[in-house]
């Protein structure tokens, strides 16, 4: 094995060890923006994806959910309007925790700042452990799936919504000119910042399609593992359980 491993930032390969900063650096760049890009992006369809997704977790007052790369909140604001019980709303960047913190009933959730790599909860402490177009983000993709099951209770579930592999021949040449020739643009007029989008539009190519997602859940011991495509696959649910 490698003394210096190399990883993905999106198209590029850079010495494993340099990810994180640099990822940390592109959100507190786009902090202040990241949820009016995100509809502008998205032309707000990530909301109805969010929607979906947070059905798939299935809040109840009795379960427990841990969001991973929780960013400003959406899927753990949204599993509490919908019922859900405790609720940890952890990321690895303060910046995006500190928009999250303004919003309405952030005084029912717990922050914190979590490598989720290294998650700093107990085996089998939570009942739902979600994360949202951020696992395409870590470096140590494989460490972040087995940390989630080593949290997850007996009968716990690992969801992730993701962006993946276009399923439908007819959107990719215009999914390719709306991520490449679009949203750099919308990067830099609305947010001051065209290369955190560059690398955002890149690092969803560079992320594994669905079949390859699912057997690396599997492989981190997660069962029952499937997906669900949303938009013709542009994204992706993928679930597994502890059992």
């Amino acid at each position: 094995m490698s003394s210096n491993p190399e990883t993905d930032f999106g198209f590029r390969t850079v010495p494993a060890a340099e990810k994180k900063p640099m990822v940390r650096a592109v959100f507190d760049s786009v902090a202040p923006r990241y949820d009016l890009m995100n509809d502008l992006m998205s032309l707000g369809v990530h909301r109805l994806w969010k929607r979906e997704f947070i059905a798939e977790l299935a809040p109840r007052a009795d379960r427990s959910l841990l969001d991973l790369a929780g960013g400003t909140g959406d899927i753990a604001f949204g599993w509490r309007t919908r019922g859900g019980g405790p609720t940890w709303l952890t990321d690895i960047n303060p910046s995006m925790l500190a928009e999250a913190r303004k919003r309405p009933g952030a005084d029912a959730v717990t922050f914190m700042v979590v490598d989720a790599e290294a998650i700093p909860l107990p085996d089998r402490s939570v009942d739902r452990v979600s994360i949202a177009f951020g696992l395409r983000n870590c470096t140590d993709k494989p460490a972040v799936l087995a940390e989630a099951r080593r949290v997850l209770k007996l009968g716990g579930q690992f969801h992730c919504l993701e962006f993946s592999r276009v399923q439908v021949a007819a959107l990719a040449p215009v999914y390719d000119a709306w991520s490449f020739g679009v949203l750099p643009r919308l990067g830099r007029a609305v947010a001051g910042d065209a290369d955190s989008y560059q690398y955002l539009a890149e690092s969803i190519r560079t992320f594994p399609d669905q079949e390859a997602l699912a057997a690396m859940m599997r492989t981190a011991g997660l069962a029952r593992v499937r997906h669900r495509n949303l938009t013709g696959g542009i994204a992706a649910i993928h679930t597994g359980w502890r059992l």
